[in-house]
């Protein structure tokens, strides 16, 4: 009789730390599935410009902090995370190694601040067309949608540098 309360008890202990990881795991949101994006565009070029950006809003309603670690689109034979940094008054464009969604906050890419860069582009971004960007998180899940194309202002203090100035 007691070998088989103890048998019971460690059952019963192994099938609550089963239960708990389970429920561990299930509980972690997927970023693609939870994540949401608002807004994306690319910037329009004229032909024979080479390079391009895509802008948007990333909203993460979970409280669990997500991060894109890449991104791919067929529009470009090279496709980059970026930001935009004052150097001493001179605009420049960094390559980055992710972009943050903070838990139960947003990030926002937008010319003259983080952006996702086109480089060599292999298609015309003509205002009114459509392109598409897969986003790759830091959890491995992917998430791939459209993006019209528009035209876009250049933000103040970039001095007419547009992204085919880009230098990496």
């Amino acid at each position: 009789m007691n070998k088989v309360l103890a048998s019971l008890a460690v059952l019963g202990v192994w099938g609550m730390t089963l239960s708990a990881v389970q429920a561990e795991t299930a509980a972690k949101p997927v970023a693609a599935n939870t994540i949401k994006v608002y807004s994306p565009y690319a910037r329009a070029v004229p032909p024979g410009q080479m390079n391009s950006a895509i802008f948007m809003t990333l909203v993460n309603p979970s409280k669990t902090p997500f991060s894109i670690k890449a991104a791919s689109s067929p529009a470009s034979k090279v496709t980059e995370l970026h930001t935009t940094l004052n150097n001493n008054g001179v605009m420049e464009m960094r390559q980055v190694p992710k972009m943050d969604i903070p838990a139960l906050g947003q990030t926002v890419l937008k010319p003259g601040s983080l952006h996702v860069m086109l480089i060599g582009l292999k298609q015309d971004m003509k205002v009114g067309e459509k392109t598409s960007v897969t986003l790759t998180f830091d959890d491995n899940s992917q998430m791939k949608f459209e993006v019209p194309i528009q035209e876009v202002a250049k933000p103040a203090g970039m001095n007419g540098m547009g992204h085919s100035a880009h230098m990496h």
